[in-house]
């Protein structure tokens, strides 16, 4: 009896010990990014009746989790931060104008968040770059929409690099186009995002 009750330990253990390796491929080539602040941009221009405009994101981050074990590289995860107020044109009028469009008092944060990868296709004549289109949530201002992201992501000495751009609408995402002195100025509805990312 004693001997059986072992042998059925033994048992569990050899079935533990096999699912636990079946894993560990997966858990090597899957490898996760950090976004760095430092390094890129994200820039948001825009028009208006008196001139164009941009701002600045100064606080971003994110994460990335990529699987390049096969031809083609395999996005897990990606989710991408950036803090409202950090949007900077230089000018405090009209951040401060920005701000207040944004609800920036209830909504601090914009967020992409990945839910799955739409397409991706190896960039023609260059290595470890792919055009890739990312379908997500985009929350703006404590509206949230579902979205195609088109980037080029490029693999390159330990780093990933994301780079593109998207066209929006605020009225999408129920903001009003800021206005200035008295309703002279005013924002056009349309903006564009534009990205060029760096994550180790």
């Amino acid at each position: 009896m004693q001997s059986h009750n072992k042998y059925r330990q033994f048992s569990l253990q050899a079935v533990i010990l096999v699912m636990a390796l079946s894993l560990l491929p997966v858990a090597i080539s899957a490898q996760s990014y950090k976004l760095n602040n430092s390094e890129g941009e994200l820039m948001v221009t825009g028009t208006s009746t008196l001139h164009d405009w941009e701002e600045v994101a100064e606080q971003k981050s994110g994460s990335i989790t990529l699987d390049n074990s096969g031809e083609l590289p395999k996005i897990n995860s990606l989710k991408f931060t950036v803090e409202a107020e950090s949007l900077k044109s230089g000018k405090g009028a009209m951040d401060k104008n920005t701000y207040k469009a944004l609800n920036t008092d209830d909504h601090k944060q914009i967020v992409f968040e990945m839910k799955q990868v739409k397409s991706i296709s190896p960039v023609v004549s260059t290595a470890n770059k792919y055009k890739v289109v990312a379908t997500g949530s985009l929350t703006i201002s404590g509206t949230t929409k579902t979205i195609d992201l088109p980037f080029t992501l490029t693999l390159n000495d330990g780093k990933v690099m994301l780079e593109g751009k998207k066209p929006l609408k605020m009225t999408d995402y129920n903001i009003e186009p800021p206005k200035a002195l008295l309703g002279t100025i005013t924002t056009g509805d349309e903006i564009e995002i534009h990205y060029n990312t760096v994550w180790k």
